[in-house]
């Protein structure tokens, strides 16, 4: 490494959120900092990173690109994709191909021996298949670090950082693993600063002006609203369904009332021991079941529930049974519809097919960004509501206002669901940062010695 330069590739680029944190702190304390390649596959990835950086060598897939067309760095940056070991993914790890991308890494790190390396992933990595329930760690993320220390020679640390803790208002849980070559990084010691969403809201924009909208705020006051989600999945006080705003037809109080009676009661486990299935979280029960617990004539209770079969609110349908099947790769389970039973009434269940899921709480934080649902979370403006917009999202994660995405929004929001949290990574990179410094006075003190003697 030449004093105070410092080259570094980007792999699994995306926002470029590792380099620009990386750059940031390394900038500042008068180091010159080098991309000497990035590579991303997502063409709108590119293209927002031709926007917003200087490149000297783009290049693709990684897996296209061969050791001796990579040039000599000093840090490996890369946030490698979390799919086979996030909860929101089927967490199949090393048997998923892009689990293997770590192998990718590994292969640059054996070859090209960089003094050091930043690795960010999701914070299911860290008990990603364990071998004991109680293991501090599973046997993924053993494997890496085994790699990384016993392996390639690195001296590593790693640490589940939440971004709320480095004043964003977004609860964004994700591991960081670092290593250098000579000494182990010290990832503790951040002083927690905390802030609200209203913090990085913007004012006055139009609001969504739709049929769903109305109706939402004719029935309730904007505030009310707040860290509201609109769904069928789950209850609690922070749900609202699609019943208590009449969205598939109008249901009086007394069907309401059966809805959130058997929306409750479905999920308990008595009812699987007597329909004589394995239990699941939501069993279809049938009229005599249902009447134990809504005391009313049966053929009333039966106009009630087909009304809301006929509305959509619920569904008339058998229970399922859960079926095991051996394959190659292990053993599998899913569910089928169990014939043999009687058919029974069951809630529909979902998030709701309209332009918003979740109404954010401009007095709280945002919930963790995902790629699948950022498009439909809403915020109040005024007394309207309206999507998140890409700056907002930016925002959310700590990127500076002349950072821009020029693509389509939906392509905007992938990215953004899949990028890091810049004050994160400046506080990891200045802990390396410290290291470095320690070095470059180590070294210094002894050309100095050296220097005297001669």
């Amino acid at each position: 490494m030449e004093t105070r330069k410092i080259k570094f590739i980007d792999l699994f680029a995306g926002l470029g959120g590792i380099r620009l944190g990386f750059e940031n702190v390394f900038n500042r304390l008068g180091y010159n900092t080098e991309c000497v390649m990035t590579s991303e596959i997502k063409p709108y990835a590119v293209k927002t990173l031709k926007h917003n950086f200087k490149h000297n060598f783009l290049a693709g897939d990684i897996f296209d690109v061969s050791n001796e067309f990579i040039p000599d760095f000093d840090f490996l940056l890369g946030g490698f994709p979390c799919q086979p070991f996030s909860s929101g993914g089927k967490r199949q790890g090393f048997q998923d191909t892009r689990g293997t991308l770590f192998f990718e890494i590994e292969r640059i790190l054996r070859n090209k021996k960089p003094y050091g390396f930043i690795l960010e992933n999701v914070e299911g990595l860290v008990k990603h298949d364990l071998e004991n329930k109680n293991d501090e760690i599973g046997r993924t993320l053993s494997t890496i670090l085994y790699v990384l220390e016993k392996d390639l020679g690195y001296k590593v640390s790693w640490r589940v950082f939440d971004s709320i803790e480095f004043g964003l208002p977004q609860s964004r849980k994700r591991i960081f693993i670092v290593g250098t070559r000579n000494s182990k990084v010290e990832l503790h010691g951040n002083e927690p600063k905390f802030s609200k969403l209203e913090s990085i809201l913007e004012k006055g924009l139009e609001t969504i002006k739709s049929d769903f909208t109305e109706k939402l705020l004719s029935l309730f006051e904007i505030e009310d609203l707040f860290g509201k989600s609109i769904k069928d999945k789950r209850g609690g006080d922070n749900n609202i369904h699609s019943w208590d705003i009449g969205i598939k037809g109008e249901v009086n109080d007394e069907q309401c009332i059966l809805l959130n009676k058997l929306f409750k009661e479905r999920r308990k486990k008595q009812w699987a021991i007597e329909i004589g299935i394995d239990w699941m979280d939501g069993m279809a029960l049938t009229l005599e079941q249902i009447n134990t617990f809504i005391n009313k004539p049966k053929y009333e209770l039966k106009l009630m529930l087909d009304d809301l079969v006929n509305k959509g609110y619920l569904k008339f349908e058998y229970p399922k049974k859960l079926v095991k099947e051996q394959f190659s790769n292990g053993i599998k389970s899913y569910r089928v519809y169990d014939t043999t039973k009687p058919k029974g009434y069951n809630i529909v269940t979902g998030k709701l097919s309209f332009e918003i899921n979740k109404i954010l709480d401009p007095n709280d934080i945002a919930p963790t960004l995902v790629a699948t649902d950022v498009s439909r979370l809403a915020v109040p403006d005024g007394n309207g509501l309206r999507r998140l917009t890409i700056r907002e999202g930016l925002r959310l994660f700590g990127y500076p206002e002349w950072y821009e995405i020029p693509t389509k929004e939906y392509d905007a929001f992938d990215l953004l669901g899949n990028t890091v949290a810049i004050p994160v990574v400046e506080f990891v990179s200045s802990r390396i940062a410290d290291v470095l410094s320690h070095e470059f006075m180590v070294l210094d003190k002894t050309h100095s010695k050296l220097h005297q003697v001669h």
